[in-house]
């Protein structure tokens, strides 16, 4: 076997692609479990919302009621 200035051996290289593609994959998945937390987050931030408002709702209505 041959080497030029430069080359790498197969395995080096094998392991060249190996590192890259793993470095790849856990990129990805941190990536989506982000994604996945900003959703969630997002969804419980309406779902609070939503609760508020109809808790005002309620309340605005008591108060209503009260007054009569």
């Amino acid at each position: 076997m041959v080497f030029v200035v430069g080359d790498k051996p197969e395995n080096e290289l094998q392991e060249e692609e190996l590192r890259i593609t793993s470095k790849q994959i856990v990129e990805k998945v941190v990536l989506q479990a982000v994604q996945q937390y900003v959703q969630e987050e997002r969804h419980k931030e309406k779902t609070k919302a939503k609760q508020d408002s109809h808790l005002q709702s309620t309340e605005h209505a008591d108060q209503q009621e009260k007054k009569k």
